[in-house]
């Protein structure tokens, strides 16, 4: 039983747990090339984080005028994807050490991201993070991304917890507005800083406007706790 009661936390995957939004940026970078769009840039990208895989790809064929299927281009982004994941994907310090903080309190725990189970579970094992983050749900299991509450309602059910029991960690704004509509407190940790005052930030529990440079494990843990 946890210390925490019945508390669960449900942790995005991607700019919050790890940075991987390079390795997303420069996947589409390269998908986008093949299919003859060019000087994708960083800014582009920015556009596009906390949105699932599926619906970036869908926004391309409209915002690009794609020739080629959905299905298509959406398995060479995640061919590219996972090659460079493979390579090495970073997971921040404090996240780490929130989850081991958690995991000492015997805190039930989900991942709940819009990136493919295969790209999910890649990074989770590279990273040695699948020994405390076993329970998954990929975007791709239920019927809408974010902002829909979809894919942190199904993380909840998995976990046997109520909805007003979990607490999200996010670091984009559709995250955000999926926790709110869920039910759930969240932890917020814009992954563009600059993005701190969008409003779907404002739902947020605790807001560390400075991203994860300002992010501290102990100060998350002692606010769930007070938050109960």
């Amino acid at each position: 039983m946890s210390i925490l009661g019945s508390t669960s936390v449900i942790f995005d995957l991607d700019g919050t747990l790890v940075d991987s939004e390079p390795n997303y940026y420069e996947a589409s970078r390269r998908t986008l090339a093949e299919h003859g769009v060019t000087g994708f840039s960083w800014a582009d990208h920015e556009r596009y984080v906390g949105i699932s895989t599926r619906e970036t790809v869908v926004s391309w064929t409209e915002r690009y005028g794609l020739d080629a299927p959905v299905e298509a281009v959406l398995a060479d982004k995640n061919r590219h994807y996972l090659e460079l994941a493979r390579a090495g994907t970073h997971v921040y310090p404090e996240m780490r050490k929130f989850v081991e903080l958690l995991a000492a309190a015997a805190v039930p725990m989900a991942v709940a991201s819009g990136s493919s189970r295969e790209a999910i579970e890649v990074i989770l094992k590279g990273t040695g993070l699948d020994a405390r983050l076993r329970t998954v749900v990929s975007a791709d299991e239920v019927d809408r991304g974010k902002p829909a509450p979809d894919v942190f309602l199904e993380a909840a059910r998995r976990l046997g917890a109520a909805p007003a029991d979990c607490v999200v960690v996010e670091d984009a704004a559709p995250g955000a507005v999926a926790a709110h509509a869920a039910g759930m407190r969240c932890v917020a940790i814009p992954y563009v800083a600059a993005q701190a005052d969008d409003p779907a930030f404002a739902t947020a529990g605790l807001l560390v406007r400075g991203g994860q440079e300002e992010f501290e494990a102990g100060d998350a843990y002692d606010w769930i706790v007070a938050s109960r």
